[in-house]
């Protein structure tokens, strides 16, 4: 497959995308998240939504960053794995509820948000709202562009 446009040098989705690396990696710094809970968020969005250039990458940078392959590989299948914690898990529904909208779900439900505000205080919450929206972001414009999957290096965008 072949992208339909070089995203990076166009003039003004280059700008964008700056902008879109720039807040992700503020989520990243300011530790709120646990690694692995940003990773499994961004892998399971990417993975409803059909983004393969995106499942490539949080699949590598989960290994990169030490997670396991089996909990990796477990990830479409969170509800039965037992390899998750409850914060993870609630995560995880957060994002799948969150990213699910383009199918014309409700949105998040009172339930999923009172189980993940269980887990994370209110600043935490932001982060993940904020992480699902810009990974849904990506997703979409990669979806959009046909970005070809397989050739992510972690680091590569640091």
């Amino acid at each position: 497959m072949e992208a339909r446009l070089d995203q990076f040098n166009s003039p003004i989705l280059g700008k964008v995308l700056k902008h879109f690396i720039a807040a992700s990696r503020q989520i990243a710094e300011s530790d709120l998240l646990p690694a692995a809970t940003r990773e499994l968020v961004m892998l399971r969005a990417s993975q409803i939504n059909g983004c393969g250039f995106c499942v490539d990458m949080h699949f590598k940078d989960a290994v990169h960053e030490g997670e396991d392959a089996t909990r990796l590989n477990l990830v479409p299948v969170w509800r039965e794995a037992t390899v998750f914690t409850d914060a993870e898990r609630a995560a995880l529904e957060l994002a799948e509820q969150g990213t699910r909208l383009a199918d014309g779900a409700p949105g998040v439900t009172d339930e999923a948000w009172a189980n993940a505000a269980k887990h994370y205080d209110e600043e935490q919450l932001a982060a993940l709202v904020a992480l699902i929206a810009l990974i849904n972001a990506f997703n979409r414009g990669n979806v959009i562009a046909r970005q070809p999957a397989g050739g992510y290096r972690p680091g590569m965008f640091a």
